[in-house]
């Protein structure tokens, strides 16, 4: 008798395809901020650590919450929030124009890629006192530090991620028929926007250090003169809820930068 046909059972293959694509664990972060800070407020009360160099979380919130009820807060959040936005957006919109010609135009480069790798590691707190004497002690000193030191890692991300697309694609784009512009369109600047979108964390987050130590001088509001005055009184509460203010700006700012990237970057999933 001829044997039985062999009946293969088909059994599901999982995606291989991922390409090692993490997985956002949205309770993680949460459960480790809370969880410090109860381990912080345990240690305060318990007094194995000094309120006189770390208040506890508690007192940082009624510091907070004073400053609510005062109306300070949103006189110093209108005041940081206004420089802080001119001065990023300013610089990074020049940083991104210019590292586009740095990236695209060999004149550009050769004149202007030099003077971006000089002038960068200089510290921009450093010429502060420069932006006063050009630009007077009011908004204007204040606006350009931050703009200044925004605008060079945005330089540098955007002429680095240009240079980073696959020239495979370029040269597709060519076989085909497109214009010059239309492959800068197309394919340079979709391809270099996660360099440029990470650069713009970057910058962010030194356009924040940039605006605590420009409104820590001659600043009447602003998160920076918050925190300058509560250490000038030895008040380690206010102290601590000014820089905690800091940190949820940052984390706001990062979020936002993290809902362009998944606008603007759908084609990498």
């Amino acid at each position: 008798m001829p044997d039985k046909p062999t009946i293969i059972s088909e059994k599901s293959v999982p995606f291989r395809g991922g390409g090692f694509l993490p997985k956002p664990k949205r309770i993680i972060g949460p459960l480790v901020f809370v969880g410090l800070i109860l381990f912080w407020e345990y240690g305060s009360q318990n007094g194995f650590i000094s309120p006189l160099v770390l208040p506890a979380p508690s007192e940082a919130w009624n510091a907070f919450m004073d400053l609510v009820d005062s109306g300070l807060l949103w006189q110093h959040l209108a005041a940081s929030l206004q420089r802080l936005v001119i001065g990023w957006s300013t610089g990074t919109f020049l940083g991104i124009f210019v590292g586009t010609l740095i990236g695209l135009f060999s004149v550009a480069r050769s004149g202007l890629s030099p003077l971006v790798s000089a002038i960068f590691p200089i510290p921009k707190i450093a010429l502060l006192p420069l932006f006063i004497i050009w630009f007077g002690i009011g908004e204007g000193s204040k606006v350009a530090t931050i703009m200044f030191g925004t605008f060079f890692p945005t330089v540098i991300a955007t002429y680095g991620g240009i240079d980073n697309v696959d020239r495979n694609l370029i040269r597709m784009g060519q076989s085909f028929g497109l214009k010059r512009f239309s492959i800068i369109r197309k394919i340079i600047l979709p391809g270099a926007l996660p360099a440029i979108l990470s650069g713009a964390r970057i910058s962010a987050a030194i356009a924040i250090i940039l605006l605590v130590a420009a409104e820590m001088i001659a600043a009447e509001y602003g998160i920076g003169a918050y925190i300058l005055l509560a250490g000038s009184l030895m008040a380690t509460d206010q102290l601590i809820a000014g820089v905690a203010m800091l940190s949820v700006l940052g984390l706001v700012i990062a979020w936002l930068i993290g809902l362009a990237e998944k606008y603007f970057l759908k084609w990498r999933t």
